[in-house]
């Protein structure tokens, strides 16, 4: 088991205090949503925006099964106004404890991982529609010397071949995780087994996700392992050719921090930004913590170390990446740390400038939750959304809001195409929207629904925003699309 599941294992067995909130008055946050048990519990995935506008996740446990003593897990649809739906439950035969967050595939449908159940107990890879009709994939170490992997903690991600690529945090030839291909079909391919080095010098467990980064080459980290086995960042082909960027704890005292849980964003500016559970420059006995920027040639800037303000009101223990707003800056949370001592949503810029924007507990009974697990999203309408791993009105945790200010945008879905490929423009209300560009460059499409707008790479278009002219004003994208 990893470090990360051996923390996340003591999270569900004991919740470890109580914390209060302070909110600055130019946010407003809400509470849309408290898990009850029997629609989920322990929310530890991050949030993905659907094309109808909904979000969609997973919790952890809860749910309708009986099959494990907590429940199996679920997977769930929740409007911005906080109307949830219960897709579906898991009940450990075709996996369990769905702990990562989901990819919506071009094809429609979502794609995620089970860190546990199925056919061998130790993990799946499954497909799921926006109505709930799931189907197992693939089930891990079914041929007996997990090869391909066991216990899948991150999140999927597509990538421009219309493949997904994952890690698995253990199994594989070295039994130290795995990076993995699999087809919308199920076919998987592993194409990088861990510690493959001497001393695991190209890192050990691999808990976080992928990210395909604008080189399409895709960037991750790694628990453990590495030169001084503190964890990795590491780069790697589509083909498996895998090179380690940075090794944490290469400053005195790892005040570069240490033990990297979370999946990295690449900026506008082409640089990553992650976050780093321990180390750093201040007080905790392991570190309480980092944010980071790393080029993609692996020179790496800590930004900030948590537990730097009195009783660490600034957080500590960022166990989720980071979301670039469209203001530029990130947005993050703590497990722990705030007013009180249970979890912050914070704010920071490229440049280390980072404020606390809510501190969780504000309310009676902490109704607005506690221990924030999972990292953040900005919806197409410009808001914040989240979850706690903890709280909320029944203590199994809520899904919330947190408008900072920003306005509406639209996403791409793909985020990069050749020129005549179709692809999907999400936003808020697109309908009687009059023309849509690529860079400049004016694209025939088509207004599906409210909140999606079906168009192609026209001739011509070259890499940049995209923009939708409706009536309420211009929707740039969040990202410049890529024309391959």
């Amino acid at each position: 088991m990893s470090g990360h599941s051996y923390w996340k294992t003591i999270f569900l067995l004991c919740v470890s205090g109580i914390a209060t909130a302070i909110g600055s008055s130019a946010q407003t946050f809400t509470t849309l949503f408290n898990f009850d048990g029997t629609d989920g519990s322990y929310p530890f995935g991050v949030l993905v925006q659907g094309v109808d506008g909904k979000l969609y996740g997973t919790t952890g446990a809860g749910g309708a099964s009986d099959a494990c003593s907590a429940g199996c897990g679920t997977v769930l649809e929740i409007s911005t106004g906080g109307k949830l739906n219960s897709l579906d439950t898991f009940d450990d035969t075709d996996g369990s404890s769905p702990i990562a967050g989901l990819a919506q595939a071009t094809d429609g449908n979502f794609y995620g991982t089970t860190e546990w159940g199925g056919p061998s107990g130790v993990g799946t890879v499954f497909k799921i529609t926006p109505t709930g009709v799931r189907t197992t994939l693939h089930g891990f170490c079914t041929n007996g010397d997990c090869m391909d992997g066991e216990e899948p903690e991150g999140a999927l991600v597509q990538a421009a071949s219309g493949n997904l690529y994952g890690t698995a945090s253990e199994g594989g030839a070295n039994h130290a995780g795995t990076v993995f291909e699999i087809t919308p079909a199920g076919k998987l391919t592993t194409i990088h087994s861990f510690c493959a080095e001497t001393d695991c010098t190209d890192g050990s467990l691999p808990v976080a996700g992928l990210v395909q980064a604008t080189n399409g080459d895709f960037y991750g980290t790694t628990e453990f392992g590495g030169a001084n086995r503190q964890g990795v960042v590491f780069e790697i082909t589509a083909g498996g050719n895998l090179t380690t960027l940075y090794s944490f704890c290469s400053q005195a005292g790892c005040t570069d921090g240490s033990g990297p849980t979370a999946p990295l964003v690449q900026a506008t500016n082409g640089n990553f930004y992650g976050t780093t559970a321990y180390g750093g420059a201040d007080i905790c006995a392991e570190g309480c913590g980092t944010v980071f920027q790393i080029t993609p040639e692996g020179k790496l800037t800590t930004l900030h170390s948590f537990c730097s303000e009195s009783g660490c009101a600034d957080g500590f223990q960022p166990l989720a990446g980071l979301v670039q707003g469209t203001d530029g800056a990130f947005y993050g949370t703590t497990y722990g740390g705030g007013a009180s001592g249970f979890g912050t949503v914070f704010r920071i810029t490229a440049q280390g400038e980072l404020h606390t924007l809510y501190s969780f507990c504000a309310q009676t009974n902490c109704t607005d939750g506690t221990s924030p697990y999972a990292g953040l999203i900005q919806g197409t309408d410009g808001n914040i959304y989240g979850t706690t791993l903890y709280g909320g009105a029944n203590n199994d945790g809520t899904v919330f809001s947190l408008e900072v200010g920003l306005g509406p945008f639209v996403e791409t879905l793909p985020t990069s195409g050749k020129i005549g490929s179709t692809v999907n423009i999400l936003g808020n209300n697109l309908r009687g929207a009059t023309s849509v560009n690529f860079n400049g460059t004016a694209a025939p499409f088509m207004v599906k629904s409210n909140s999606e707008i079906s168009t192609t790479v026209p001739p011509g278009a070259t890499t940049g925003r995209v923009e939708v002219v409706t009536a309420s004003g211009t929707l740039t994208s969040n990202t410049s699309f890529r024309v391959e």
